[in-house]
Parts: structure tokens; C-alpha cells; sequence
């Protein structure tokens, strides 16, 4: 299998299925002489694990990391730093219950990759979706911190801003609330609603998507590289790759085709000596390049396809054939989407920033 690997200059590339041993990533192109240790990394980790309330699937791991190389600390480097080489990130699973697919081991769950693995390669692993997990994506969060590492400055932060058809109120958002509810979400109501909401979901054994948003500031002007390595288009690419999401926006996104050319232009007046936008339609990015605003992204998290309800679907035999999906999964998987996002933002940001060292200075 190709194409495990994710960036330029700044690499990461992730190891490992649902059910194996462990999980992780190899990151290259780190620079050297960057404090890292594992809590560093493990803070995110936390964010992301699974477990840690009724509204995720309850499989129990701890997700603890282990650097295994790429750092080196002796008397004289206050601490372990970065070596410039591979750093190679380890997460081991302990909690898998395998016996849970059994029975689904000949049968193409709908909506998820098992029939499109299966006419490419030949073969699956059935246990959890093998490489096709969301579990894939700790890995991801263990990157992102390194890369948050990368650019100091930069402050990344993502929030669940809508639920099923159900959106925030932008007038209540807290950045301050997104760490006291479950949810991620920005607006203290919205959580509060989202708790009857959800609970009636997963207890029907169902599932609903929901819309994360991710945003970076202190990103100055300048990161992206036009034509073919605009910021926003490798920003798109790194939200797609995410397990289950199937639309990305930047800025005002789709909602840009119903404005005017007056009501989407993005002035630009001078504040205290320097250029000031007095809106944010673009997301942050002009050209494929960052202006200095905020840069703004949202993507869009299918519903959950393991559901309890039974499906029709076919046998690797061809036979047509009923379905349900037992074991441990999250009724809203875009819950734990938000540290996902935030590490693909990080991921991109740094290997941009590298990318524009490189070239401008």
C-alpha cells in the first residue's frame, strides 16, 4: 500500500491498523535543536482519546506515546531535543476486541471502505476497518505536535460549530467553553442541547456527522506557494485525507457564491502603519498565500457508518445479504475530529513554513 506519507519538507508518515499491535508515525524533516518530550506530545493525545465520555465509542485506550528515536538529551542540551533525523512516534493498542467482527469477516459493511479495500488489494483486514480506522488518526495528533513545535507563534484551535443540521450560535462562541463540554463546541446552549440530542442518537444505535471548524492565528503573511502548492489547497487535501469527511471549505467557502462582489471583497485600510482587513471572507489565504488574517477552514464528517440498525449489503461471494455492525463505535465520530484537524492545520502550517524558509529567507 502507497501513499502513507503526507507533506514536503516536513513529512509524516503513519504505521499500523485498528486491531494490530501499535500505531504511529515517522517524522521527517523536523529541525533540530526543538525541545520535545513525550508529554509534550501527549497532551493532544489525551484530547483526541477515546472513552472519555458516553458520546464516543467506549473502547478503553490509554494512548500513551513512546518516542522511539530523532531526540537526544545529555547534560548539556537542557532537556531532550530534536536531532534533525526521524522521529519515530509509538502508541500501542490494548483494548482490541476482534471477536466483535467476526461475523462480518465475509460481509461489505455500507459506507465504509471494506468493498473498495477489497477490489483493490485483493485482501482486508475486517478487524475495525484495519488501516481504514479513525484509530489511524492518533498518529496523525502525535505528528501535529511536533509540528505545533515547528511554528512557534501560531495558535491553532478547532470546535465542533454544528451537529446534524443543528449550528452554533456564533454570538455565544468561547474559545474558553470548547474545554468544558464534550463536544468541542464553542457555545455553552449548543452543548447543552447536543447532550439530549446525541443521547436519543446513540441510544436509537445510530449515528449523526456534524461540521468542524479550525482555525490558526499569528500565521503571518507570506506561507503558501503558487500554482501548484497553494496553502489552501494542501490545507483541502490534509482535510480530506481525514477518515470520514466529505467537504472542506476555507473562509466563506460554498457560502461565497451567494455574495456580491462588494459583500465578498475583503477591504484592506492602514491601522497603526500596517495593512488591516476589515473582514475575513478568504479565510486568511489570497492566492495561496497567507495574508495575515486568520486563517479559517471547516470541513464536513459523514455520520458514523457502524450503526446497530440492520443494512442490506453483499458477501465477498456475491451474494446479497443482511447487516449490522456490533462493537464500540462514536454515535458522532466529528466529536474527535476536532484534535484531528488541528493536527492536519499544524502538519501543513510547519511544512509550509519550511517550504517559504527555503525559498524566501
Amino acid at each position: 500500500m502507497s501513499h502513507n506519507s503526507f507533506g514536503h519538507l516536513f513529512r509524516m508518515t503513519t504505521f499500523g491498523e485498528s486491531h494490530g499491535p501499535a500505531l504511529g508515525c515517522v517524522v521527517d524533516g523536523c529541525p533540530p535543536g526543538l525541545s520535545l518530550r513525550a508529554e509534550d506530545i501527549q497532551t493532544y493525545l489525551d484530547k483526541r482519546r477515546p472513552g472519555q465520555s458516553r458520546f464516543t465509542t467506549q473502547r478503553k485506550e490509554p494512548d500513551q506515546v513512546k518516542i522511539l528515536s530523532g531526540v537526544f538529551e545529555d547534560e548539556r542540551t537542557d532537556g531532550p531535543r530534536t536531532t534533525g533525523t526521524p522521529i519515530m512516534l509509538m502508541i500501542e493498542n490494548v483494548d482490541q476486541r476482534s471477536k466483535d467482527y467476526a461475523d462480518i469477516r465475509d460481509k461489505f459493511r455500507p459506507g465504509h471502505a471494506d468493498f473498495t479495500y477489497q477490489a483493490k488489494y485483493g485482501i482486508r483486514d475486517y478487524r475495525g476497518g484495519g488501516r481504514s480506522s479513525a484509530r489511524e488518526t492518533v498518529a496523525r495528533v502525535a505528528a501535529g505536535a511536533v509540528a505545533r513545535k515547528v511554528i512557534p507563534g501560531v495558535t491553532i484551535r478547532g470546535a465542533l460549530v454544528q451537529m446534524g443540521p443543528h449550528k452554533i450560535n456564533r454570538v455565544n462562541w468561547d474559545w474558553s467553553e470548547v474545554d468544558r463540554n464534550p463536544f468541542f463546541t464553542p457555545d455553552a446552549k449548543a452543548a447543552a442541547f447536543y447532550e439530549d440530542y446525541l443521547d436519543s442518537i446513540r441510544k436509537a444505535g445510530s449515528s449523526i456527522g456534524a461540521v468542524i471548524e479550525v482555525t490558526a492565528s499569528g500565521v503571518p503573511a507570506g506561507w503558501g506557494a503558487p500554482l501548484y502548492g497553494k496553502l489552501d489547497q494542501d490545507l483541502a487535501s490534509a482535510m480530506m485525507s481525514i477518515n470520514a469527511v466529505k467537504g472542506v471549505e476555507i473562509g466563506s467557502g460554498f457560502a461565497s457564491a451567494e455574495l456580491s462582489g462588494e459583500e465578498n471583497a475583503d477591504e484592506i485600510r492602514m491601522q497603526n502603519g500596517k495593512p488591516e482587513f476589515t473582514s475575513n471572507h478568504a479565510g486568511g489565504i489570497l492566492g495561496g498565500i497567507s495574508s495575515g488574517q486568520d486563517i479559517v477552514v471547516r470541513f464536513a464528517v459523514k455520520p458514523t457508518s457502524s450503526i446497530l440498525s440492520t443494512r442490506k449489503t453483499v458477501t465477498a461471494g456475491g451474494e446479497d445479504a443482511d447487516i449490522f455492525t456490533k462493537g464500540r463505535h462514536d454515535p458522532c465520530v466529528g466529536i474527535r475530529a476536532v484534535p484531528v484537524g488541528e493536527a492536519m492545520m499544524a502538519l501543513v502550517l510547519a511544512d509550509h513554513f519550511l517550504r517559504h524558509r527555503g525559498q524566501a529567507g
